[in-house]
């Protein structure tokens, strides 16, 4: 049976990644194709599990090398108990974050060390590596507005990361963006400043691009 395919996305607080993964989600399924949405941390109990622990609570509740450690954590398990079974099926694999915010959020936002989180990348992927990945852009102010608006409105109280500072955020958007840039053959750049249908178009536009799309 052929492999799958996984497709990430990736980029910092109110970007409205989750919206697009679930409209994505639901074009993809129109063509027919087996679909699996997921998300990180999280997506297999223990790793939801895990995502409690470090989504909510004081900014400062944990280190950045302790995020690190949890993130890969939850990312092991989700990848043994969810992905690779998805993708050995033939199943699309639809992710709302992956390694990439591990980099950004602990390593470029964060200081964590490039060489602890390669060396965890190394030893807990297991060669799981997207087909494509998403990189939502916005201005910081515009995102943290929007992740503030939303937080209020559904009684939002994974919060931790919103309450870095605009110092933190910048150094993350800085961090995805030059992963973006980067690794081109794999990141598209999205720019999600605009409508949800316009950001829409353009993800189906790169996904339709990028991947050969039939059911």
């Amino acid at each position: 049976m052929t492999r799958g395919r996984f497709i990430t996305f990736e980029g910092g607080e109110g970007a409205g990644k989750s919206t697009q993964v679930r409209r994505l989600v639901a074009r993809l399924q129109n063509e027919g194709l087996d679909v699996v949405q997921t998300r990180e941390p999280g997506g297999s109990p223990g790793a939801e599990a895990i995502r409690n622990l470090v989504l909510k609570g004081e900014a400062d509740r944990w280190s950045p090398v302790t995020e690190t450690l949890l993130m890969y954590g939850a990312r092991r398990d989700h990848i043994e108990r969810t992905i690779q079974p998805a993708l050995a099926r033939g199943a699309w694999v639809i992710c709302d974050r992956f390694a990439d915010s591990t980099r950004a959020y602990q390593g470029g936002a964060g200081g964590v060390e490039p060489a602890l989180i390669s060396a965890l990348e190394a030893h807990v992927l297991d060669e799981v590596r997207p087909d494509l990945t998403l990189v939502f852009d916005l201005p910081v102010g515009i995102g943290l507005a929007r992740a503030e608006s939303f937080a209020n409105s559904e009684g939002h109280a994974e919060t931790r990361f919103e309450s870095k500072g605009v110092a933190f955020h910048e150094r993350l958007r800085a961090a995805f963006l030059a992963i973006a840039k980067a690794e081109p053959n794999r990141c598209a750049l999205i720019d999600a400043s605009g409508s949800m249908d316009e950001v829409e178009g353009q993800v189906w536009t790169t996904v339709s691009d990028r991947l050969v799309v039939h059911g």
